[in-house]
């Protein structure tokens, strides 16, 4: 079959490679939809990632499609049924997961290889992390179900409620979940990002206010300028220190700030301690998705709260996956990119 493999860093090459064959436990899923993410590209300009992917491997992870085959000593499932998987599981066993966070689990199995035309999905991942979709369910909006899974833990671990006045940073696809699912239980949502598509699309979405912060030197007093209220919580959705330390600065006493967007390795933050501790801010950050998430996530897509006419506004052939991560890599603002698996 043909398939993505990232060689290293900024090397992905469409090739053939050998299809495995099951082993018990395992099913084999026709995919049907496959999705770029921004995970996808910062492993691409990295080259690698230490607990996700190490070269040369089979690339992407935000899929769905159909089961084509199923080993025998596989229960439940079916050839023919229509599922999503998400990109991982939890072992089950160790301190966190025994402690209900799956999500931080010290033995997490990763899946890759959405880019290509199937994918074998692991016991483990079977067992815990594969769904069954709804017969009117598309695939491609049920493709997003696992970015949607870490943005659903991110709203749970900062309590948002209806009422709240909730300041996004960032518009990108993960901002733009927070937007879509902050707005669906009442919050009054402030979009901070740059490009007039992406802020058009967090107004599609619900955002009661846009800032743009393109080409702003100043980030926390060029919100401020703009801001009805004070914010009872800033979600941070771009991963930069400086925007960390600007979250900071921008809510209110007693406030909540979710450092959601990961930096890079190696980075750090300076935060005033007098304003954190005088203040009383509760200041937290939110990893990866459980199981209980990814359910929660796909409940909501086939409630119609996200969908990803929304999200997607590109396509692109697996044979041009190569050029098209240049492109991203070189600054392409598309959102989030379908790519056709079987051309």
């Amino acid at each position: 079959m043909k398939a993505a493999v990232l060689y290293g860093q900024e090397k992905i090459r469409v090739e053939k490679v050998s299809t495995a064959a099951l082993q018990p436990g395992e099913v084999r899923v026709h995919i049907e939809a496959a999705l770029t993410c921004g995970t996808d590209l910062k492993v691409f300009k990295r080259g690698y990632h230490a607990r996700m992917i190490v070269p040369p491997a089979v690339f992407g992870h935000e899929f769905s499609g159909v089961i084509s085959e199923v080993h025998r000593e596989t229960p439940r499932w079916k050839i023919g049924d229509r599922v999503v998987v998400a990109n991982s599981a939890p072992c089950g066993h160790c301190f966190h997961c025994r402690n209900q966070q799956e999500n931080l689990c010290e033995d997490l199995l990763f899946l890759n290889g959405a880019y290509a035309q199937s994918i074998v999905v692991p016991e483990r991942l079977v067992q815990k992390n594969l769904l069954k979709l709804k017969p009117k369910t598309s695939f491609t909006d049920a493709a997003l179900t696992e970015p949607l899974a870490c943005v659903v833990q991110g709203v749970q671990d900062a309590q948002l409620r209806s009422g709240q006045n909730v300041l996004v940073i960032g518009a990108g696809p993960i901002g733009l979940m927070f937007i879509a699912l902050a707005r669906n239980l009442g919050c009054h949502v402030t979009a901070a990002g740059r490009g007039a598509v992406r802020l058009e699309a967090a107004k599609k979405l619900g955002a009661n206010h846009l800032i743009d912060i393109a080409r702003k030197h100043d980030l926390v007093a060029a919100i401020q300028a703009e801001a009805a209220a004070p914010f009872d919580v800033v979600i941070e959705a771009v991963g930069k220190p400086e925007t960390w330390e600007a979250s900071v600065r921008l809510v209110r006493k007693g406030g909540t700030v979710n450092f959601f967007g990961g930096c890079p390795s190696g980075t750090s933050v300076t935060l005033d301690t007098s304003l954190i501790h005088y203040s009383n801010l509760k200041l937290l950050a939110s990893f990866h998705h459980t199981p209980a998430t990814i359910r929660r996530a796909l409940e909501l897509i086939e409630a119609g709260v996200i969908r990803a006419n929304e999200f997607v506004d590109g396509e692109c052939s697996l044979t041009r996956l190569p050029e098209l991560f240049q492109s991203m890599s070189a600054g392409n603002r598309a959102v989030k990119t379908l790519i056709r698996v079987h051309e």
